[in-house]
């Protein structure tokens, strides 16, 4: 089945992480890749140590799109696209049970990957196959697409007090 954690609120990484434990836990191979994001986050090196789950490196990293200049966006978005068809090409060889594409939303959202291609995707996975999709602002195909959709909802969050990110909570 296909899974979505959107919205706006904190969980969607932690929670598609949890997913990816829970499956490894009962012997399946679990496949993760994550987009707009580098290795600077508490959870990549113990996930690289858990049988049965494969992290895709990020061997670039660009920065906030919104930052970026028009060449830094047209590298980042070939580098992103390559990256979702490795993937995809990686799961089907190693036969994944559980496929992560943590902010694939926003890495299409911002054109760093083309929607068509992960909608096409999505349409012929195999069937066996459980994939999750995090990020915003999912549109109206990929909805329709997906048997599981959580929406994170911002109800209070230390960012609007002004505190920012926090090694081993956020990343």
């Amino acid at each position: 089945m296909i899974h979505i954690y959107c919205g706006d609120g904190k969980g969607k990484t932690t929670a598609a992480l949890g997913l990816a434990v829970r499956a490894a836990g009962r012997g399946k191979r679990v496949l993760i890749a994550r987009f707009l994001k580098n290795e600077d986050s508490g959870e990549v090196a113990v996930l690289r140590e858990i049988p049965g789950v494969s992290v895709m490196p990020c061997e670039k990293c660009f920065g906030f799109t919104f930052r970026m200049n028009e060449a830094e966006k047209a590298e980042a978005s070939a580098y992103y696209q390559e990256l979702f068809e490795k993937t995809v090409r990686i799961a089907r060889e190693i036969g994944a049970d559980l496929l992560i594409l943590d902010e694939i939303l926003g890495a299409c959202n911002t054109g760093m990957v083309d929607k068509a291609a992960l909608e096409a995707f999505l349409k012929k996975k195999e069937p066996a196959a459980e994939v999750v999709l995090t990020g915003r602002n999912p549109w109206e195909n990929v909805l329709e697409l997906a048997d599981y959709v959580t929406d994170m909802q911002a109800v209070k969050h230390p960012y609007q007090m002004g505190i920012g990110a926090r090694e081993g909570i956020e990343y």
